[in-house]
This record gives C-alpha cells, structure tokens and sequence, in this order.
C-alpha cells in the first residue's frame, strides 16, 4: 500500500463526493490533509473522519474564487501542517441548463469556481512547491464529459475541457521544479452532485448499459487512486489522464 506518512496534502472542496473519497484515502495511507471548502458542517464531519486513521487534519473556510483567501489558506495550512506535498484541485459546481436558456451568469458561476478557482489553487500550489524547492504533486479532478457532449452540460462541460489544458500546462511547465501534475477523468459516480441524475430511471439505465462494468462508480474506489496520484515516490508520472469511469468513455 502507498505510505504517505509525513506528507501534507490540501483537497480543495474536499468535504464531500470525489473529494472527499481521495482526502480520505489519503488519510488512510498516512497524510495529513487539510479540507479547503465554503461549508462549515461538512468539512467539520470530514476532518472528523480524516483524524480516525491516526493522522492531522484541518477545515480551513476558502472560496477557492477569492484570490486573497486562497492565499491564506495556503499559507495557514503550512503553518499548522507543514510543507505542502499535494494539492488535489477538485472544488466544482454545476448548474445545467440548455444552451438557448443558460444566462451568462450563470455561464459565469460554473467557470469561476471549476475553472478559476482550480486556477488560482494551482498557480498558488505551484508558487509554494518552488518556493519549498521540495518538488511535489498536483491533481487536477476533470471528468470524463470532457470527452463528449451532453444536454445542458455547456458550462460543466467547458469549465473540465479547460482543465485539461490547464493541468498539461502544469505538468510541462513545472516538471523543471520536480512538480508533478495529473489529471483525474472520473465517470459516472454516485455523490451528491449527481443525486438529481440519479433519480432519472431512464437516465441511469441508458448510463449502465453503456459502462461495461454495468454499474456506477462510489466514492470509496478513488481512495487508493489518490493515495496512488499524490505518491511522492512516483517521480516519473506527470501529464497523464487518469480515467476512472468503468470503462465508460472506451465502450
């Protein structure tokens, strides 16, 4: 099992679904992690289940959309954790709407916190590792609708295109500093972002039978895929897609 004991590491929106599953897993192969999210309750239950597994954890408040805020909260996370080791830029909304009715505001509102916000923690992330001169690594969360269209799903489906480009950027500009950047493509998977899909019958049949696994994803299966991404060990991998979906985008 990978060890990261000793490691620090930031999941940004990392109280609940996907984020929460790979600051968990995390935990569980040693690191100390700290949650940067908006909602109080939920990062309070994570951080609870976090230090279960004998390891710190911390709730740090940050709109990863405000600049100065996600600048202090880098700098308190290393202040009571210790250097950083691995930032995972997983924060994201959705707000889904056909394209003839999505206002601009809205537009806006999806790009600032998946896209922006993923900016501003890695451009922060990055400016910490170099400083450091200690090398680390960088996790950018996409999905795997960047890879094909889907109704309502413009800004989404924009915002996690972007990321790709973002997180290759990251992983060819920062390789000089010992910074490794991947991207993670998770797939269909059972969190409260996608409840309202869910509850769609038809929706979730036509999504299983196109999984070759016939099945949805949870959460708990990227445990090991974060602990496996964040490894310090793994000196050689950057740039590379991660595509968890059950072999959904190969079917």
């Amino acid at each position: 099992m990978t060890d990261l004991t000793g490691l620090t590491a930031v999941v940004t929106g990392g109280n609940s679904g996907i984020g929460r599953a790979m600051a968990v897993g995390m935990a569980k192969a040693g690191a100390d992690v700290a949650i940067w999210a908006r909602d109080e309750k939920r990062s309070a239950e994570t951080v609870a289940e976090i230090t279960g597994y004998g390891v710190r954890a911390l709730a740090v408040g940050c709109d990863v959309t405000d600049e100065d805020a996600v600048a202090a909260a880098m700098e308190q996370t290393v202040t009571e954790l210790g250097p950083l080791g691995c930032l995972v830029a997983n924060a994201g909304v959705t707000d889904g709407a056909p394209i003839t009715e999505m206002t601009l505001d809205r537009w806006h509102r999806v790009l600032r916190t998946n896209l922006d916000g993923a900016f501003l923690s890695t451009r922060e992330a990055a400016r910490r590792f170099v400083a450091q001169d200690s090398g680390g690594s960088i996790v950018v969360v996409s999905s795997t609708v960047s890879r094909y269209g889907g109704t309502g799903l413009a800004a989404y489906s924009a915002s996690k295109t972007g990321l790709l480009g973002l997180g290759r950027t990251l992983a060819v500009e920062l390789a000089r500093y010992r910074v490794r950047c991947n991207i993670l493509l998770p797939g269909w998977t059972r969190t409260p972002m996608t409840e309202t899909l869910q509850a769609d019958d038809r929706f979730m049949a036509a999504t299983t039978a196109r999984t070759p696994v016939r099945r949805w994803g949870i959460p708990e299966e990227f445990h090991e895929v974060a602990a496996f991404l964040a490894d310090p060990a793994l000196t050689f991998h950057t740039g590379n897609e991660v595509v968890v979906d059950g072999g959904y985008s190969v079917f």
